[in-house]
């Protein structure tokens, strides 16, 4: 599996003291959008500082964020083959039946849609399981019947009822699909997973055919298989590539036409260049198209907008080699880059310092560049749900020749730590009123530099060997990363070099952080999966490794324990320097298991502590969530741009909106940015 673009999704809901929602909303910064439906929650977030751009840049926020939404489609259809059609007939369904909107049915339905509208489609976007519908089979078909049939996804000649017979068992069925991205160790990972990345490919035939392309002495090699669909037609296995004239044209036609727009406005020729470059790989698909939009991407410094629109993330792929399409536009927060930058300036300190083997370091740190963003549009895979931190770009070679960006997002990192205060989360799950108080007064800090970290330094750190295939550690590669990146972040928050370079108050301050990550790891993370279940998502997965993993290596000393009060479990740090030095140790593992390609080492580790969950924990750990009537999961609702034109049609302003609801605009969406066909 490869570095991929990584982010650290969601941080802010990881389940620290700032996590959850609070009792009221911060009217000067953002609100809840009072929107929370089974386990989710969407926030608003304010897009600071829009006000005070240039028209230039105004316009080009505009131009990119119309590129950004076009894609939408896109990640419905990567996420199941179905998922489109699901959702226009759900979408007609809850705008023109003709029944009572009432009846518990049609307001399960209502849920239904919401959360296929949240994770673009019918799986969780984060547990990866099949949502399993409130209403019935009976309600729907007859619902279907009661609306204009013309309105509905059907194929020529297909009557009401047979969409139905074709669609139902997909979303009734639990057997049929059950899992978007199956991890199961020992089964085929391809064939038990509903993702819609492989048409009657076995991983067998997969992982051979793209082993069959790879040079191991190319010291370039592109990412093979990002983006196309692997198939297997007339018995010959084959990619449909994901451009123009190919698989996804109708809505990557629309992308490159605001691209064109926005390299009109662009800031620089620098900026200019990278557009151009992203719009030829749109239309010749050529990886090392792609590659060379790459480096000069992460040449552009210069520019105060920025903006990812491409295939990007491979997390929705079993084989970690697919990568779903997202977008997000952003701008750089001048004063908060500070931080930022006080970490990158020094990368190479931190590089060599590194508890890892010296043969695994980088003998030399080239191109890192880190700032703190405003986040402008969310679009794909970022959208509602989305990253607080981004490190790009994912191929090795260009990150050791070239360098990378790295990006905390700092209005969504604010929105997630005011909505979490206040929720009675803390009081329930640290174990005393001095680790709340440590929380209070460092948590924010020690979050927002523990994602500084992961994302500037953790990724960007260490090298493979040469000759290590990319891809060696398969399903696990995700997991062992982000566990690289969370360790060496976790490492240096300890650092007397955070403290001198003014990004920690004191030595004190780190605690928080540490706090915070193990109760999530061992215990709080869990309440975002079903009682029964085990740990599948790569960055769970992750976290439930590092802390479990030292609390047993910690035990002889009680580095890290569970300790019981009233009857209820809690996690207590007793040694906050040893604990230290465990992350490190484990750090130099996990780096010699990603340097070394060694698979049997990831899958022994990753099937050993991060996979299973006590039954007994877990149940105890839901019941006390439950009281607290929170939302585990949360995303948000753009803002919506317009653009005001003077009678030539020249553009004099472009206007932002936070009022849009949440159901208004998604159904806005599915309108105006619809531009897949149904079945692809």
């Amino acid at each position: 599996m490869k570095n991929k673009f990584i982010k650290l999704t969601m941080m802010a809901t990881m389940f620290t003291a700032c996590s959850t929602q609070p009792t009221a909303p911060v009217a000067d910064d953002f609100d809840y959008a009072n929107e929370q439906f089974a386990d989710l929650q969407m926030l608003r977030y304010k897009v600071h500082g829009f006000e005070d751009l240039t028209l230039q840049q105004k316009v080009l926020v505009y131009y990119l964020s119309e590129a950004a939404l076009q894609g939408r489609d896109i990640l419905f259809d990567q996420n199941g083959k179905y998922n489109l059609v699901i959702r226009k007939m759900l979408e007609t369904v809850y705008t023109d039946f003709k029944g009572d909107k009432a009846d518990t049915n049609f307001v399960n339905m209502e849920t239904y849609l919401k959360r296929v509208w949240f994770s673009n489609g019918i799986h969780h976007h984060y547990g990866c399981e099949k949502f399993i519908p409130g209403f019935t089979p009976e309600f729907f078909r007859a619902a279907l019947k009661t609306v204009d049939a013309s309105k509905l996804p059907l194929a020529q000649g297909q009557t009401v009822d047979q969409l139905c017979d074709e669609i139902f068992p997909v979303i009734f069925d639990p057997t049929v699909m059950p899992k978007r991205v199956n991890q199961a160790d020992g089964e085929d990972l391809l064939l038990t997973s509903a993702c819609n990345y492989y048409e009657g490919v076995t991983q067998e035939e997969a992982e051979d055919f793209y082993a069959k392309m790879k040079d191991p002495n190319d010291p370039q090699p592109v990412m093979y298989g990002m983006n196309s669909r692997l198939v297997k037609e007339n018995g010959k296995v084959q990619e449909k590539v994901w451009k123009i004239g190919g698989l996804y044209t109708e809505a990557i036609e629309k992308i490159v036409y605001w691209l064109e727009k926005a390299m009109t406005v662009a800031e620089n020729d620098q900026q200019r260049l990278v557009i151009e470059k992203l719009i030829q790989f749109y239309n010749d698909g050529d990886l090392k198209t792609f590659d060379e939009y790459a480096i000069e991407w992460v040449k552009d410094l210069d520019s105060r907008i920025d903006f990812v629109n491409c295939f990007t993330e491979s997390y929705g792929d079993p084989l970690g080699m697919k990568s779903s399409w997202e977008s997000i536009v952003n701008f750089k927060d001048m004063e908060a880059t500070k931080r930022t930058e006080a970490i990158s300036d020094n990368a190479q300190w931190f590089e060599t310092n590194s508890p890892v083997e010296d043969r695994f370091k980088k003998e030399e740190v080239k191109g890192v560049s880190a700032k703190v963003i405003t986040g402008a549009i969310l679009g794909g895979d970022l959208y509602p749900a989305t990253a607080i931190g981004i490190n790009l770009p994912n191929s090795n070679w260009i990150r050791s020749v070239h360098g990378s960006k790295s990006v905390t997002i700092g209005n969504f990192t604010d929105a997630y730590n005011k909505a979490g205060r206040g929720s009675g989360f803390s009081q329930e799950f640290v174990i005393s009123p001095a680790e709340i108080k440590l929380l209070e007064q460092y948590g924010d800090l020690t979050g927002d530099l523990h994602t500084d970290l992961h994302e500037c330094l953790g990724h960007g750190s260490g090298k493979l060997l040469p000759g290590v295939d990319p891809d060696a550690l398969k399903a696990y590669g995700s997991t062992i990363e982000e566990a690289r990146a969370d360790l060496f972040g976790l490492y240096y928050l300890a650092d007397d070099k955070l403290v001198e370079l003014g990004l920690t108050p004191n030595k004190e301050a780190y605690k928080a952080q540490y706090y915070s990550y193990m109760m999530n790891g061992l215990m709080t993370q869990l309440v975002r999966i079903e009682l029964g279940n085990v740990i599948e998502e790569a960055h769970m997965r992750n976290r439930a490794l590092v802390a479990r993993w030292a609390l047993e290596k910690g035990a002889a000393d009680k580095v890290v324990e569970f300790v019981k009060k009233d009857g209820e479990t809690f996690v207590q740090v007793n040694d906050y320097e040893k604990l230290r030095d465990l992350f490190g140790q484990l750090l130099a593992e996990i780096q010699r298991i990603k340097s070394e390609g060694d698979f049997e080492a990831a899958r022994e580790m990753v099937e050993k502590y991060a996979v299973q969950i006590d039954p007994t924990l877990h149940a105890e750990i839901l019941e006390r969530y439950k009281k607290l009537n929170l939302a585990p999961y949360k995303g948000f609702i753009n803002p919506v741009y317009t653009a005001v034109k003077d009678e030539n049609g020249n553009i004099t302003d472009v206007t932002i909106d936070y009022t849009e609801g949440y159901a208004e605009q998604m159904l806005r969406y599915s309108k105006d940015y619809a531009n897949l066909p149904y079945r692809n």
